[in-house]
């Protein structure tokens, strides 16, 4: 029984790093432009001026954004404990299911929606759409996001069994003044007379009179 949880605690390094490797490629990569039209397409109907340009080309933000959410489950995942941590890492999982799921439904189920906007937006009459080509960054989202989702499932499996972060990284509590207290009482005598001193100043005193000069 102890080589197991052994074995799923020495995964702890390589699936945390994988999942922060992942999650951050498919952020980046939902960021980048999905579809494009081609540019022989461009170039055939005299649109060549607008290659590369925003009215050619189709992103997914969504993915992009989702992306950035597996990532930050990531880092949390790093600094919280217990059932807490379990249900980070359920978010993780969700977060890059949905990165997938919006990469497929865009270029694949709805890449004719896409090319049909992008007809619109280019002033194009015709009654064909221009064809719309999915891009390296695309590839590499999906990739990415395939990879991303196996490992935030692994670290929902894999979690009880990690290294946790020890409770003296925890904010302090209203416990820590009393271990103040001996270091208060351990000051020096002439510290304290000085301290009193500027206190009798606060009150309007004047400290350098003794009892003597206050009598008539």
């Amino acid at each position: 029984m102890t080589k197991p949880r052994m074995t799923a605690r020495a995964s702890f390094g390589p699936v945390v790093l994988l999942g922060l490797a992942t999650s951050g490629f498919a952020a980046i990569a939902g960021h980048q432009t999905m579809l494009e039209v081609p540019q022989d397409y461009l170039k055939d109907n005299g649109l060549t001026a607008l290659s590369g340009q925003d009215l050619a080309t189709a992103e997914f933000p969504l993915a992009g954004a989702l992306g950035l959410v597996a990532l930050a489950c990531w880092g949390v995942l790093l600094v919280t404990r217990g059932v807490v941590r379990r249900v980070v890492a359920v978010l993780a999982v969700l977060a890059t299911a949905g990165v997938l799921g919006v990469l497929v439904l865009g270029g694949f189920v709805q890449r004719d929606d896409a090319a049909r906007d992008v007809a619109d937006q280019l002033g194009m009459t015709s009654v064909a759409t221009p064809p719309m080509d999915r891009t390296a960054w695309f590839w590499v989202g999906l990739a990415c996001a395939v990879l991303a989702v196996v490992v935030a499932a692994a670290a929902v499996r894999l979690v009880p069994a990690w290294p946790e972060m020890g409770t003296r990284y925890d904010a302090p509590t209203g416990a820590a003044p009393a271990a103040d207290a001996p270091t208060t009482a351990s000051t020096d005598p002439s510290e304290r007379s000085n301290l009193d001193l500027w206190k009798a100043l606060d009150d309007g005193a004047d400290p350098t009179q003794g009892p003597a000069d206050h009598t008539d």
